[in-house]
């Protein structure tokens, strides 16, 4: 069964053929009712053919409808157990109060990290960390906000004593790529995994021999096509929080559960390289009054 499958339906919904596109327009619009029916009534709601959802559930890996109704009846129910459905869905008006768009808010990025762990492989998660400590150099590319979330595992890997650089200039991934070599890791980070430098970068460090990891909402964007190894995060658009901005928070968990997975291998180095920077910053904290 393929997990976090409501989250990649919507992430995934407007890449969709026409007819797949109306078949999961109905499974969105009721997730629960779509568990309780026939392939036949899916069928006619969406105004298809059961061979139509049948390829569906095919180009989300379900193997038939069965499969798909199972792992829709479990995450209805996970999400109606979390208490998710007083927020999620709903929009934020400009006169809405402030308690309330924290409630929206709230179940957005929960049910957002709770889809993104969801459908995260725990081998692909320890292939990226194993490669990242044997690697000589790991090159972080991504672009706007993409950028920032580079920047931020940069900074905790190379406090751990990774060999990490980030870059969102064009010019300087495509330098720092060409650097690259066989061993070496290359993560491009992607929310719809088409931005060009991006690519770019990872198909000049693929070319050197290193291993190139995407990170991306679209598990067939030409970003995961072009990778060895995919990371795929959910993504929910709500309210002033659109494309790559709703895909930051499941970006920092994926990267993060990399992360700590590296730390795990290193744990020793790990624990020495957190004592000699708490010590060498002690003296710019402030004392307690």
């Amino acid at each position: 069964m393929t997990p976090g499958a409501l989250g990649r339906v919507e992430t995934e919904l407007p890449a969709l053929p026409e007819a797949l596109r109306r078949v999961g327009e109905v499974i969105l619009d009721d997730p629960a009712e779509a568990a309780r029916s026939t392939i036949i009534a899916l069928a006619e709601r969406s105004g298809s053919s059961p061979a139509t959802v049948t390829r569906f559930c095919r180009a989300f890996g379900f193997s038939g409808y069965a499969e798909l109704r199972v792992a829709l009846a479990t995450e209805t129910g996970r999400a109606a157990q979390a208490g998710w459905g007083a927020g999620v869905g709903h929009e934020i008006g400009p006169d809405d109060p402030i308690d309330a768009a924290i409630e929206v808010i709230a179940a957005a990025d929960a049910r957002l990290i709770q889809d993104t762990a969801a459908q995260l492989d725990p081998e692909v998660v320890s292939k990226v960390a194993d490669a990242v400590v044997a690697a000589r150099r790991v090159l972080l590319v991504g672009v706007s906000t993409s950028g920032n979330v580079a920047t931020m595992l940069e900074g905790r890997l190379r406090r751990i004593g990774i060999p990490c650089w980030s870059a969102y200039d064009a010019h300087v991934a495509l330098s720092e790529a060409a650097l690259l070599r066989d061993g070496d890791v290359a993560i491009g980070i992607s929310h719809r995994g088409r931005t060009r430098e991006v690519m770019e970068s990872l198909a000049e460090a693929g070319g050197h021999g290193a291993l190139t990891v995407a990170v991306t909402s679209f598990a067939r964007s030409p970003l995961a096509e072009l990778a060895e190894l995919v990371l795929t995060t959910a993504s929910r658009e709500t309210t002033f929080r659109l494309g790559g901005l709703a895909a930051v928070h499941s970006q920092l968990f994926v990267l993060d559960t990399v992360y700590v997975a590296v730390a795990q291998r290193t744990y020793e180095r790990t624990n020495a390289a957190f004592e000699l920077t708490i010590a060498a910053v002690e003296s710019h904290r402030v004392e307690r009054g």
